[in-house]
């Protein structure tokens, strides 16, 4: 579960952006860094078809008018081509409260490191052609965006991802996540690439109806020719449990306390994160994806090029 001091929970978490902020220069330096000398989608594909020709319309693109027909038939005809996927990337981020925690040796909280890794991969998929769409898990303050390119995307996406605030408890709604995803299975289509930036935690805790109600909703959205990856975001003292001696700790979401002495149950801890990721693991490589683990004090710019590069090989 996710860690915190004991203290009375809050209605909402501003980002506590620490040293990960400003977000548009951190994510447009990390995404130029990424992708330096790669010139080319971040997925693989034939991208598209001849799909006909019909009658010329003032004001369409004359880089498709079809000079044989022309020729051949003396009449003004456009060719058509049709998209074999859908290259857009979309972005679920995870803002419901744990993701707000931020320990002694992360730069900045858990949000405010998947609002730095979602930014910089929408940079990329920009720079490449591919629009990217936006959805959100909990939070305050969020805007979710249609799949877009173009120059505004961008700011579109950071603006959005700046203003929202970790909020809500989901570990006891099992239907939560499935219904927050439902825009995203609607609207993404064979091609798609769903990117899930969460830790994971409490989504769906045991307290609730179905511990792995979040893998459950996410999952299936692979039908249809989609690709899921899942990059899963902990804060170091939630991956490593690095406390010592007697600790109290609350959970963001759930209201769980737990007291106990750090070194006597940091194995077992470990191990049930383990177990927790090699179930997201196996259920996302089943459905060809692949499931990413980073830590927030982790150089983001490894991170985005570990995403870039598992999109590029699921995609082979």
């Amino acid at each position: 579960m996710p860690i915190s001091p004991d203290r009375a929970a809050l209605a909402a978490f501003p980002i506590d952006w620490g040293g990960l902020a400003p977000l548009r220069l951190k994510s447009r330096a990390i995404a130029e860094g990424v992708y330096a000398g790669m010139h080319r989608s971040i997925r693989k594909g034939a991208g598209v078809e001849f799909g006909g020709q019909r009658p010329y319309v003032p004001g369409d693109d004359l880089r498709f008018f079809d000079r044989r027909a022309l020729l051949r038939h003396d009449r003004l005809m456009v060719r058509e081509f049709e998209t074999e996927t859908d290259r857009a990337l979309w972005l679920c981020v995870d803002a419901t409260a744990s993701m707000s925690y931020r320990g002694r040796r992360a730069p900045g909280a858990k949000l405010a490191y998947a609002a730095l890794v979602a930014a910089a991969m929408a940079r990329v998929a920009l720079a490449t052609g591919d629009p990217v769409g936006l959805a959100w898990l909990g939070g305050a303050g969020t805007h979710g965006l249609p799949a877009m390119a173009g120059r505004e995307a961008f700011e579109r996406i950071v603006g959005a991802l700046e203003a929202t605030s970790a909020a809500q408890d989901w570990s006891g709604d099992a239907g939560a996540i499935e219904r927050a995803l439902a825009p995203v299975a609607k609207k993404a289509r064979r091609g798609a690439v769903v990117l899930l930036i969460s830790d994971l935690l409490d989504l769906a805790h045991e307290s609730g109806a179905n511990a792995e109600s979040a893998l459950s909703a996410f999952a299936p959205l692979s039908t249809g020719g989609r690709t899921l990856i899942a990059l899963q975001v902990l804060d170091p003292s939630e991956a490593e449990l690095d406390f010592e001696g007697n600790v109290r700790l609350r959970a963001l979401e759930g209201g769980a306390v737990v007291e106990a002495d750090a070194g006597a149950v940091r194995a077992q801890y470990q191990a049930r994160l383990a177990a927790l990721t090699d179930v997201w693991s196996r259920a996302l490589a089943s459905r060809g994806g692949r499931l990413l683990r980073a830590t927030s004090a982790e150089p983001p710019t490894d991170v985005v090029r570990a995403l870039v590069r598992a999109i590029a090989e699921v995609r082979r």
